[in-house]
């Protein structure tokens, strides 16, 4: 069994990015970060995207409107962001308080600056295969891991367990897009897919991201399988000073010995969504430019 480290990988890209942004003459590359409240997982994961902005070369603007601030507000702010040339890259950090509708801030966002990739626009060239769009930051993450892993799914049967906007269908659409190392026949599998372990156990490539802990264990996996766990789930662990832990989709110790390859959690997929962030910014700034 190989494990496929996001660390290591994503690390390569960003050196490979702070190469790139060193070469650009002027202005370099902007992100946004907007962040609404102090929900301690966005708290965190802000400062992560803000730190490897950082290391990149990248401009981050933190901006930090209270928990108070209402929809339109909130979409006016957007609107500030969109028409300022200055930015290339708009990221409304995820869950936001509960009266917020999430869908609306994301969809006013300019598809040009959505380096989350959830426009309908940027969502729908996926499926067009039009490279121009920004792809979501998790599925490509998981198409990166794959191909830097030397993992080709060209004639594979890849089944992907989950179908949000935010990772399973747009994973799968990259998985069946034409261009190498796509090229993959795929399944989607759900909470109601009947006999799901019927599916799961033909997969050549399984991607599990259903948001379940340690929903996938040995018995449902294929012998030789690529296993990408997208899941993140705090599980409570009183022996930990946090009194969680997290863990995937994947039950690891079933799933490792029987896979060729399986990436852990945390160090696989997470690692990569941030290093997907920052290249979707250099794309945005690069097609700013092309359009000015």
């Amino acid at each position: 069994m190989e494990l496929i480290d996001g660390n290591r990988i994503a690390a390569e890209i960003t050196a490979e990015l702070k190469a790139e942004v060193a070469a650009i003459p002027g202005r370099k590359p902007c992100i946004a970060l907007v962040r609404i409240g102090d929900d301690p997982a966005s708290v965190s994961y802000v400062k992560r995207k803000e730190k490897t902005a950082a290391e990149i070369g990248i401009a981050s603007r933190v901006i930090l409107p209270p928990a108070s601030i209402g929809q339109k507000e909130l979409e006016s702010l957007v609107d500030r962001l969109n028409a300022d040339p200055e930015v290339d890259g708009i990221l409304v950090q995820s869950p936001m308080p509960g009266p917020l509708d999430e869908r609306a801030v994301f969809q006013r966002i300019s598809p040009e600056k959505d380096v989350d990739g959830l426009h309908p626009v940027n969502l729908g060239k996926i499926g067009q295969e039009d490279d121009t769009g920004l792809v979501s930051c998790t599925p490509a993450g998981v198409m990166e891991l794959l191909a830097r892993s030397g993992v080709s799914l060209q004639g594979k049967h890849v089944v992907v367990v989950g179908r949000s906007l935010l990772v399973g269908k747009p994973v799968a659409l990259l998985a069946m897009r034409k261009k190498p190392p796509a090229n993959g026949t795929v399944t989607v599998c759900h909470s109601a897919t009947a006999d799901l372990s019927a599916f799961t156990r033909q997969a050549d490539v399984l991607i599990a991201a259903i948001g379940r802990p340690e929903f996938i264990t040995g018995a449902m996996v294929k012998p030789g399988a690529v296993v990408i766990d997208v899941g993140v789930n705090r599980v409570p662990d009183p022996a930990r000073k946090t009194g969680y832990r997290l863990t995937g989709d994947v039950h690891f110790p079933s799933v490792a010995p029987i896979a060729s390859k399986i990436s852990p959690v945390p160090g696989g997929v997470g690692p990569m969504t941030v290093a997907m962030l920052m290249k979707n910014t250099l794309k945005a700034h690069r097609l700013a430019s092309a359009r000015r």
